[in-house]
């Protein structure tokens, strides 16, 4: 159980269609890809992924680094693996750089832990449920007019999704950002519902006047409307709202999301994977804001979140945007609106060995 190798690439897989998010053209996903080998012979992977290029070779080159601190470690402790890091890298952390070069390396300590026992890693956090509802956040970008919009999320709902999430905070007036919602549920009917991202774009006034908006609109949660240091601000415009706020997915520290559940400033947490570390963080930010009766969703890798969220009693939606698709022989399934958790070891994936090195630009 003896960690005998660690090795760390750069994926780049181009997109057949580019589309605009949070104000940037985005024509491919960057993996920063960490592979962890045993002494027993079992491997685990993982990764983060970035929509730009920019900083994906820092933080290719500094998990290299922290990958030579692994050897020679159990791979079962996970925990101890995550705080050596932390330690080596601490005058660059916490947070930032350092924890998106943990991530993947963490990542696929966990998948590895899981194989080595046998265990997918739901139930090695302790195995809550097998499956969670998901919804649809492809494919719902604020570049895309209303038609284009409206079409999308038929075929969203065709595929079994009963949720979706649009991107908003890209138009001049409140009442244009509630006809995108009006224009998706003329096109889905009533029993479907329908979240928005702001993508931090408004100011807090701005925010209050369309958020508004968005609630007679129907939204059942509204994220990201201001700048996630604006904590003080979030707390206003919580308590002004009936519709749940969420946010988190900036955050790196659990003293971060301490800090915005006490103010409450959030109904809805979520958890990035790549800045606050990989899963071994991800599971004390789960564990606090149920201590606090929050609910918890994660940022992108369905595929990762699915063993996460599937592991705790706050969990709510599993985030569908399948950006890593094309490197794994098979996504989790999706049966009805439910993506099921893989039963098998580790995060029940495999990788697509030809796809990865036919897009690998960068490997150790």
């Amino acid at each position: 159980m003896k960690i005998v190798s660690a090795a760390v690439s750069i994926v780049k897989v181009p997109l057949e269609n580019a589309y605009q998010a949070a104000g940037r053209q985005v024509g491919a996903n960057w993996h920063v890809l960490a592979r962890v080998r045993t002494s027993d012979g079992v491997e685990g992977f993982g990764y983060v992924v970035s929509l730009n290029a920019m900083f994906v070779g820092a933080v290719a080159a500094a998990a290299r680094e922290l990958a030579g601190m692994l050897l020679g470690m159990s791979v079962l402790d996970t925990e101890a693996a995550w705080q050596r890091m932390a330690r080596a890298g601490d005058w660059i952390g916490p947070g930032g750089l350092l924890h998106y070069a943990i991530a993947p390396l963490d990542i696929a300590l966990w998948d590895a832990a899981g194989k080595t026992l046998g265990v997918p890693v739901r139930q090695m956090l302790g195995g809550f449920r097998d499956r969670m509802p998901a919804y649809a956040s492809d494919g719902f970008w604020y570049s895309l007019s209303l038609d284009t919009l409206a079409d999308n999320a038929r075929k969203a709902v065709g595929q079994g999704f009963r949720a979706l999430k649009l991107r908003v905070g890209n138009e001049r007036h409140p009442e244009h950002e509630a006809a995108r919602v009006r224009a998706v549920r003329d096109a889905v009917g009533p029993d479907v519902s329908i979240m928005v991202d702001a993508t931090e774009t408004w100011s807090l006034d701005r925010a209050m006047r369309t958020s508004r908006d968005l609630q007679d609109a129907g939204v059942v949660w509204i994220e990201d409307p201001i700048k996630h240091t604006d904590i003080a601000g979030m707390a206003r415009l919580s308590a002004a709202l009936d519709v749940p706020l969420a946010t988190g997915e900036h955050l790196y520290q659990i003293a971060d999301y301490t800090r915005l559940l006490e103010a409450r400033a959030a109904g809805i947490v979520l958890i990035d994977l790549g800045r606050i570390g990989g899963v071994t963080p991800w599971r004390h930010v789960a564990s606090l804001a149920h201590g606090f009766g929050v609910r918890v969703g994660g940022h992108v890798l369905p595929e990762i979140h699915i063993q996460l969220l599937t592991a705790v009693p706050n969990a709510y939606l599993v985030e569908y945007v399948p950006r890593s698709a094309a490197l794994l022989k098979a996504m989790p399934a999706l049966s009805g609106a439910d993506m099921v958790a893989p039963s098998g070891p580790g995060f029940g994936l495999e990788l697509d060995e030809d796809a990865v090195t036919r897009h690998t630009v960068e490997r150790t």
